[in-house]
């Protein structure tokens, strides 16, 4: 079993030729409404991959609200672990170019009212992997990343969206998933303009807290270190780019049910990367998430 604790927006998607500059206003070509929430997305990835997941977060009592805990049903994620809040559920407000990259600003909703004092040792029963991020309140996350290494789950942090690490519990993760930008940012520096700056910037953030730590490098794929010393890259492959919202949802979701099977760290972001770059094909941080089949299919297995 999958648990990925996190958050769930409804995403407002609108399409631009560029992305506006300060005070500049600019008209969509086009605009469309999504699931969304780093953590939802990550869940959605990995239920497509056939991995048996439970999702805990939260969301409004709105109409909003009502259609993220369908949807997760729907994808045949157990939701009963989202916590309605009185008032607005999470909405993500998002501009795609021309080029397919985009610009996101998260409203959190109800996913700022997550806390502490749920029983997240009982959310926790038969978890064999745990997910979660940073999109979501410190408290939530600790509570989380403490409970799913008391039950003895492999614990991934996807530390997005960037924030300081000394205030999360660092000591109950196995894996730090970021990708360049966010490797530096942990570090206080300027994004490595090379592989071998960000391979120097994941390999200090592994010695400073003793973890594995996986980044991902867009086109060119991603690296790793590990805990144990080892150490590897994984090529990025060619794909049609529509739309990188949720491309690195898509990683971490496939990665983390790779390792519910069991597969190497290698294989895990092998197939990781495989089911990023087919999401993008579609607009949406969603529509273009693979299925396993698809995924297998460009893998040749």
């Amino acid at each position: 079993m999958i648990v990925v604790a996190g958050s769930a927006n409804i995403d407002l998607v609108a399409r631009v030729a560029h992305h506006p500059e300060p005070g500049e206003t600019l008209l969509a070509s086009g605009y469309a409404m999504h699931q969304g929430g780093k953590g939802a997305n990550q869940a959605v990835a990995a239920a497509r991959l056939g991995a048996p997941v439970r999702f805990l977060g939260a969301a409004g009592d709105d109409d909003f609200g009502d259609r993220i805990v369908a949807d997760l049903a729907a994808e045949g994620i157990d939701a009963d672990g989202v916590q309605r809040f009185p008032g607005s559920s999470g909405i993500a407000l998002i501009t795609v170019d021309e080029a397919g990259e985009n610009r996101i600003v998260v409203v959190p909703g109800a996913n700022g009212e997550l806390d502490g004092s749920r029983d997240m040792a009982g959310a926790m029963g038969g978890a064999n992997v745990l997910l979660v991020q940073l999109e979501t309140p410190t408290a939530f996350v600790n509570a989380a990343l403490s409970a799913g290494r008391a039950a003895g789950a492999e614990v991934i942090l996807n530390a997005a969206p960037a924030a300081p690490l000394k205030a999360f519990e660092m000591t109950a993760v196995d894996w730090l998933m970021v990708n360049a930008g966010e490797a530096a940012f942990l570090l206080g520096e300027r994004e490595g303009a090379s592989r071998d700056q960000t391979v120097d910037q994941a390999a200090r953030l592994a010695r400073q807290y003793n973890i594995g730590v996986i980044a991902t490098l867009g086109a060119d794929g991603a690296l790793w270190i590990g805990r144990d010393g080892s150490r590897g890259h994984v090529p990025g492959r060619p794909c049609t780019v529509v739309d990188t919202t949720g491309a690195g949802d898509t990683f971490a979701g496939a990665f983390a049910a790779a390792r519910l099977e069991s597969q190497s760290v290698e294989d895990a972001i092998r197939m990781a990367g495989v089911a990023a770059s087919l999401s993008v094909g579609a607009a949406g941080a969603r529509a273009g998430m693979p299925d396993r089949a698809a995924v297998r299919a460009t893998m040749g297995d």
